[in-house]
C-alpha cells in the first residue's frame, strides 16, 4: 500500500492473480491464492448461503487491485484445485 502524506491509503500496488471459472455454462471471477491453469477443474463457493461447487477454469490473470475484475473486498477465492 501507498500512503498519503495525510495519512491515507492511496492504493494497493500488490499483483492479484484472478481466474475466470465457468460454472453451469457462466463466467465467475475468483481469486487464485492456489497455481491453477486453464481447463482446471476447480471447488470454489458459489452462492447464498455458500456452498461448494465444481467449475473449470477459462482464463488466468494477475492484475493490481484497480484494474481487479472484481473489488477485492467482495472477490471470493478458489479452495482447491481437484484431480482430471
Amino acid at each position: 500500500m501507498i500512503h498519503s502524506m495525510a495519512g491515507g491509503v492511496l492504493g494497493d500496488l500488490g499483483v492479484h492473480t484472478f481466474a475466470k471459472v465457468e460454472i453451469d455454462g457462466a463466467p465467475y471471477w475468483y481469486l487464485a491464492n492456489v497455481p491453477v491453469k486453464e481447463g482446471q477443474r476447480v471447488a470454489v463457493p458459489f452462492g447464498r448461503p455458500e456452498r461448494r461447487v465444481t467449475g473449470v477454469v477459462r482464463r488466468v490473470e494477475d492484475c493490481t487491485a484497480q484494474t481487479a475484475p472484481v473489488p477485492l473486498s467482495r472477490a471470493r477465492a478458489i479452495l482447491r484445485v481437484l484431480p482430471d
